[in-house]
This record gives structure tokens, sequence and C-alpha cells, in this order.
């Protein structure tokens, strides 16, 4: 079937979309969420206010545009590391993926992970834009033998993918694997992987390591190491 054409009109609105979630993008760079404001860009871009509602019926719409294309750009850099050998060195560089996107642009990974925005509601699809970023992790620990001490987590995880199909269908995609003791192992790995990688990350843009003479990457390289021994990861 060929491609539908798009519209002069069509091209046009999509243009001036773009260009209006630049500017946003260089507000937020510049003064976080609370530098947003509709009209300053209305401004930029040479139109009204008035008009710029044409194509964002409100900040919070615009602000939902830019929390699906941060998590987009999560999920392209964690998707560029080949998975397919597996073991720790692939966990290592999807953490060095996501923290080298984080920190290369501190103000789109604030807006994902930082302070949630008074009285904004992120878009439902934001869900499944977080898998994404965190499903190649699943495909690294599917492969894990974690100690018992993680008993506890995988008998919580289990009882997840039973009573959540689009959970278990979220991990199978993955890694293959049905709802089951091996899919829980690798969603175990990746529940465990989230926070600690944040945790690194986080601290590191708010500046909390200055001065305490280690380099964030290290710190975030050791922690991964530490991790992928827990699961037995070659």
């Amino acid at each position: 079937m060929a491609a539908r054409v798009s519209s002069p009109r069509e091209r046009y609105r999509e243009q001036t979309r773009a260009e209006i979630k630049e500017v946003a993008v260089r507000q937020l760079a510049a003064g976080g969420v609370e530098g947003v404001a509709l009209l300053r860009i209305a401004k930029e871009i040479g139109t009204s206010g008035p008009a710029l509602y044409r194509y964002f019926a409100s900040r919070d719409e615009l602000l939902a545009e830019l929390v699906l294309d941060a998590y987009q750009g999560a999920a392209d850099a964690v998707h560029a590391v080949d998975t397919r050998e597996g073991g720790r060195a692939v966990l290592h560089a999807l953490t060095g993926a996501y923290r080298a996107w984080a920190v290369a642009q501190p103000h789109l990974y604030l807006l994902i992970q930082g302070t949630p925005v008074a009285g904004f509601t992120a878009p439902a699809e934001t869900v499944l834009k977080a898998r994404s970023v965190l499903g190649p992790f699943l495909s690294v620990f599917a492969e894990g033998r974690p100690p018992a001490a993680v008993d506890p987590l995988l008998e919580q995880l289990r009882t997840w993918l039973d009573e959540e199909p689009e959970v278990a269908s979220w991990v199978r995609q993955w890694t293959d694997r049905p709802a089951g003791p091996a899919a829980a192992v690798a969603l175990a790995g990746a529940v465990m992987i989230w926070p600690q990688m944040h945790g690194a990350v986080s601290l590191e843009i708010a500046g909390q390591f200055t001065g305490m003479g280690h380099d964030p990457a290290t710190l975030l390289d050791v922690q991964t190491d530490l991790l992928a021994g827990t699961f037995q990861l070659p």
C-alpha cells in the first residue's frame, strides 16, 4: 500500500509544532519546567498567543509531548547498544549509554525523573515509553541466576506477571520467556538496576558528588558490576 502523502497544511502544522517544542526545550534547559511559557514561545516564533493554542491546547499538553520525547530519547540511547551477546559487558554499556544521555541533557532527564510537576498528569503512553527504556535490561538479566536473597522480590514479581498480562507480554517481548520463574528473574534484574542507576545519575546531575573525590561514571560502573555479580552474569 502506498504511503499517505501529507498535505502542505499538515506539513506546516507539524513543522510549527516541532519549532514550538524546540523553543520549549530551550526554555526548559534555561529555567526548568517553570521557565516554559507559551506566550514567550509565541513571541519567539513570531506568532500570537491565541494562534499558538491551535497547536497545543495548553502548557500541560506541550509538557506531555516533551515528556514523551524525552523518554524516546532515553530509549533511543539504550536501544543503540547491541545486546545480542548479553552478559555484564552489555549491562555496563546500557547503564553507560543511559548515563551519557542524561548527563548530556539534564533538563530532559529531570523532566521525566525529577520532582513531579504540580498539577501535571503525564500521558498514559508514558508507561509504555518508560518500559521501552527498560526493555533492553530485561534481555540482559534473562540469563541471570540470582541468590536466595532475591527470592522475596522474585515471588512478588511472579505474582505481578501472573496478574498483569501486559507486563508479562512486555517481558516476553524482550526475553522470549513466558510468565514464570525465568521471566521473574529478568524482571527482578531490571527492577533492581533501575533505582541503582537513577540514584547515581540523579545525584550526579544534582551536583551532590562534587568534591567527593570520585568519578560518577566509575561509581556507576562499580555498582553495575556488583549487581551483575549478584545475578552471576558472565
